[in-house]
């Protein structure tokens, strides 16, 4: 059996390769890589309050240490799995500004991919934590009409961030959509 080509009408786009999707040939801009530093920072401060309290109240009150040796153990599991992909996480943050949208993404395993149709922002809002504030980093914040959207956009430089804003804000008044 042979298979024989079919010629490609001029008028019938090719798709895009499945690399270039959805962002075409535009090139994602990332978060600073400092913000690895606050996500790992936030991320064991959440692990030590969850384990440690459990394992100093298991020790003031066990009399075999066998179990509290088990949950510090898992603590320092976990917190070195943490520390591994806490890099990687802030890697897989970026955006891209197309014609009429802005896309997000974030997600290592489960990629998230989130279109923000400028006509429809009602607020962009930089934000900023006192440990994002020592990094020199912010985060900016849409909010749609549509409350599943929930985009932020974590490790902005402070400078980059407002620049973005007031660029969001210039580009959603020109297509201000009817709501």
């Amino acid at each position: 059996m042979t298979t024989e080509a079919v010629p490609q009408d001029a008028a019938t786009p090719i798709p895009a390769p499945a690399t270039e999707w959805p962002q075409g040939a535009a090139e994602w801009q990332r978060v600073s890589p400092s913000y690895a530093w606050a996500d790992l920072i936030v991320n064991l401060v959440l692990v030590l309050v969850a384990g440690v309290v459990p394992t100093v109240l298991v020790l003031l009150n066990a009399e075999d240490p066998l179990i509290p040796l088990l949950i510090i153990g898992a603590i320092v599991l976990v917190l070195l799995v943490n520390s591994l992909f806490a890099f990687r996480r802030v890697r897989a943050i970026g955006y891209i500004l197309r014609e009429d949208d802005l896309l997000f993404r974030r997600g290592i395993m489960f990629e998230r991919i989130v279109a923000v149709p400028y006509g429809r922002l009602q607020l962009v809002d930089v934000t900023r934590g006192p440990l994002l504030r020592a990094l020199g980093l912010a985060t900016l914040k849409f909010v749609t009409a549509s409350a599943a959207t929930g985009v932020q956009l974590p490790g902005l430089r402070v400078d980059e961030a407002e620049a973005l804003r007031d660029r969001l804000v210039a580009l959603a008044e020109t297509r201000r959509s009817g709501l």
